[in-house]
């Protein structure tokens, strides 16, 4: 049944506090930073970051694996938590917010997981041999392709370019000792100046894993592959047309963290897109795109001993949008505006099989066929105000639409809302402002913004949604209110001969937050649970993130980089909200000679103690954990051959950390292979 997303108790709170803990963020907030990560080449411009993935070049400044899933490498953003429930599906997370309160889309598309347990973030429908690039941003800088309270997450398309000339054909293959992992890939890049074609596809299947002391992690294992293709055509002298898809399948994947695993994962993403260059003399660029997508998710328990009562739980989410995106340049101004809009349908359902097979099997729509139909205007305004410094504002308006289509999901939620109406019609809106400023090799970024976002369709109309986390049912609530959020951000960065070295802090007072709140009077459904709770949009919540960043290039050849960061979460009366991550730290060794690359990389935390019992958390031991690696390009004309292996956490540590429902150990010493070899 259902995980679902919990954060801590927040009581009341009055409106002069909110405006006091803004105006102390702002005033005393101090970040300095420097992005230091390289998983293939990344660039920072205030509160985004740009991890640049595609494999065509096949570059090896200190790429992750050229097979790495895309979880792993969102892991190594110093803005993204992974959440895991798994080895499989890993759910990120920004500023401590899960994907409620973030804004993750494909190439601009809205996508809608199909699970009510979060086993399918919209992240697990890609991989990297579909992706160019992923931008992550951070709070009101996130709200480009949708509202957001955390921030935003877009996982861009690869796409050749009409410019030149190209043809190449890759193929990456990898294996990994620990869970007997077998990952292939292969790609074929074609483009002229008329035409151009991006093709790929990839296998991954592996084992069960073991944690650190050789400890066997049941029902890890999983098996899927993915195919895709991008073709555009050259329809005039600055005009394309551009169609992708992406047909992704994992089969028999297994959740140790839950009670449940998912014998079908599949999604077919489809999209035709027209853009045009130099349409008038202020407009750089307008482009339009039409898309759908598809997803069916099926939970069952088949495989799990002793299992009171079985039960299978299918879920499907199909979106149809558009949207369309004007660039321009007016003197001193950019200008980007984002007209966009979707129709989503979610449905899930449950189908518990009593073991007496004279009793009545039992139904229930989880998710009750919930269509929800958005339009919204998005506009971005940066513009010079003098040397090296500029001004930015953004805005988003957006009206939501949510109807209960099926009449029996109507009617079950009507046992506990009586007067609910099938329809419920919301509006959002976003506004933030930037200034930056670059003063010889020191610059300074300052942010504040205002964001809301509605309920999902779990917390407005989930039905008996269990939550192995802290083993309660939930019930959603239609009469939550939209969700609020003020938001504040000072950085500053600095170079300083050999050196680099930053920090930033960042501060949310949230109002109305979204939780789970105990009802005594209800019975669960779920054998063995807790009891019942039911979302409530409480007074107040505040989120502080900071961390500190440097690297130091001890010789040309050899450099040290390191960051470590601290969070608070707590409702207005001292209470630690659920998920929030203690102290952390990284540190990574780099030497490079010639076509030689090698790393020595650390990483861990300290004791996680402020933790929230109320929501089944507990505390985390500190731990550490050592990393090596090593790679060579070989070249042999025009073609090029890449290898790279290493050993990830080199003592066989066992350990968990906060970020790992429900304590699930993380992988043992595991050994890896990779090998890459491109026809160009």
């Amino acid at each position: 049944m259902n995980s679902c997303i919990k954060q801590s108790l927040f009581k009341e709170k009055t409106m002069k506090n909110k405006f006091v803990f803004i105006a102390f963020v702002m005033s005393f907030s101090i970040k300095f930073y420097a992005q230091n990560i390289e998983i293939d080449s990344t660039a920072t411009v205030g509160l985004t970051e740009v991890i640049v993935i595609g494999k065509r070049t096949l570059k090896n400044k200190k790429q992750v694996k050229p097979l790495s899933s895309i979880d792993d490498y969102l892991e190594q953003s110093n803005k993204i938590t992974m959440i895991k429930r798994g080895n499989y599906a890993w759910e990120a997370s920004i500023n401590n917010m899960l994907s409620e309160r973030l804004s993750i889309t494909i190439d601009g598309m809205q996508i809608f997981g199909a699970c009510t347990d979060k086993m399918d973030p919209i992240t697990s429908y890609v991989d990297v041999s579909n992706l160019s690039e992923v931008e992550i941003t951070s709070g009101q800088q996130g709200a480009k392709n949708g509202s957001t309270i955390g921030g935003g997450i877009d996982l861009k398309l690869q796409k050749s370019s009409l410019e030149k000339e190209e043809f190449n054909i890759g193929v990456d293959m990898g294996y990994e000792g620990n869970s007997n992992s077998r990952n292939i890939s292969s790609e074929l890049n074609y483009s002229n100046n008329k035409f151009f074609t991006n093709i790929d596809g990839i296998y991954r299947k592996s084992d069960n894993y073991f944690a650190g002391g050789g400890k066997e992690i049941l029902f890890s294992q999983f098996e899927k592959y993915n195919v895709s293709g991008v073709a555009g055509v050259k329809t005039g002298d600055h005009s394309t047309l551009i169609g992708s898809v992406i047909y992704d399948k994992a089969t028999n994947v297994g959740y140790p963290a839950l009670t449940m695993d998912v014998s079908l994962a599949e999604a077919l993403i489809a999209s035709v897109s027209f853009e045009k260059d130099s349409i008038l003399e202020i407009i750089n660029k307008w482009e339009t795109k039409v898309y759908y997508n598809t997803i069916t998710h099926i939970m069952d328990d088949t495989k799990r001993p002793d299992v009171p009562v079985h039960m299978d739980m299918p879920g499907w989410s199909d979106t149809f949008g558009f949207y369309s995106k004007m660039y321009a340049k007016k003197d001193k101004h950019n200008l980007l505006f984002n007209f966009n809009g979707y129709y989503n349908k979610s449905l899930a359902e449950m189908t518990m099989y009593p073991n007496d097979p004279n009793e009545n099997l039992m139904f229930m729509l989880t998710w009750p066929d919930v269509r929800t139909f958005y339009t919204g205007l998005y506009g971005e305004d940066e513009f010079l105000i003098g040397n090296n410094k500029t001004l930015k504002f953004t805005a988003r308006f957006g009206v939501q639409n949510a109807t209960i289509a099926d009449d029996f999901g109507l009617n079950s939620l009507r046992i506990f809302y009586p007067d609910l109406e099938n329809s419920k019609t919301r509006f959002t809106f976003n506004l933030s402002s930037q200034y930056e400023m670059a003063i010889q090799k020191t610059k300074l970024f300052f942010n504040v913004g205002y964001g809301e976002r509605v309920p999902s369709v779990t917390e407005a109309y989930g039905f008996y949604l269990y939550n192995s986390f802290d083993n309660y049912d939930y019930i959603g609530n239609p009469y939550l209110k939209n969700e609020k959020s003020l938001e504040a951000n000072i950085s500053v960065n600095r170079s300083v001969k050999k050196w680099t070295f930053g920090a930033e802090v960042s501060g949310f007072y949230m109002m109305d937050y979204i939780i789970g709140k105990t009802d005594p009077d209800l019975v669960g459904m779920t054998i063995g649970a807790d009891g019942v709770r039911i979302y409530e949009a409480l007074d107040d919540a505040t989120i502080l993130t900071t961390n500190f960043n440097a690297s130091y290039k001890i010789i040309p050849s050899l450099n040290i980089n390191g960051m470590i960061g601290y969070n608070l979460g707590n409702d207005n009366n001292g209470n630690n909200l659920p998920l929030i991550s203690p102290f952390t730290y990284r540190a990574t060794l780099h030497f490079k000679k010639n076509l030689f690359d090698a790393d020595l990389n650390v990483n861990g935390a300290g004791k996680q103690t402020n933790y929230s019992a109320y929501f089944g958390e507990n505390e985390t031991e500190s731990y550490m954990v050592l990393n090596v690696s090593a790679s060579y390009n070989f070249y042999f004309g025009s073609q090029k051959l890449f290898v790279k292996a290493g050993v990830e956490n080199i003592f066989d540590t066992n350990y968990s950390t906060y970020a790992d429902w429900n304590n699930i150990s993380r992988m043992g010493r595991n050994g890896y292979i990779n090998v890459s070899y491109l026809i160009r």
